[in-house]
């Protein structure tokens, strides 16, 4: 691993931003991390071990794609009747995602925020600098820790390939 030599980038509305972070690839082990729940409780990537993972970020649950995005993933992970963990990091407030949840009616969602320091964000390689909020993007995560599947959406606002991805996740449960 290693930081990316030259800038990379995703579009916003069709404007350039810039990721800041470590461009971690498929067959990396997840990098850990500590976030914070709607109940201001750390939650790490360790209290997810021996699970198959289906990782998104979002610029924020308050915008229309993320809320789509989020409901929909929410809603194909349901019928995976708890096989996997779903979980979405934002840099939202755990206030806001809370609210967001409990207005949404999810079912399978685990959402956690970087908003005190970004590490998550700059380790995963989606912190959008020029902003201050995380790229879209979608990381399966199998059950030792290994990154099997990743797409960093390069329209922000643009919906991820969801058939891609949970045909990986399903893929993780059937292997």
């Amino acid at each position: 691993m290693g930081e990316s030599k030259t800038p990379r980038q995703v579009g916003f509305g069709g404007k350039p931003l810039t990721l800041e972070g470590t461009e971690i690839q498929v067959g990396e082990a997840a990098p850990s991390f500590t976030l914070v729940n709607g109940d201001l409780k750390s939650v790490s990537l360790s209290d997810f071990r021996g699970r198959v993972i289906l990782l998104t970020t979002v610029p924020s649950l308050d915008t229309s794609v993320c809320n789509i995005e989020t409901r929909r993933f929410d809603q194909e992970v349901a019928k995976l009747a708890g096989r996997i963990a779903y979980i979405t990091v934002s840099m939202d407030l755990p206030f806001a995602q809370k609210r967001w949840c409990g207005t949404a009616e999810t079912q399978s969602v685990v959402t956690l925020s970087d908003y005190k320091n970004h590490e998550f964000g700059k380790s995963y390689g989606i912190y959008l600098t020029d902003l201050g909020l995380l790229a879209r993007a979608v990381f399966v995560i199998d059950a030792e820790g290994i990154i099997r599947y990743r797409e960093i959406v390069a329209e922000v606002t643009h919906e991820p390939d969801y058939e891609a991805a949970l045909t990986a996740v399903k893929g993780l449960l059937t292997s």
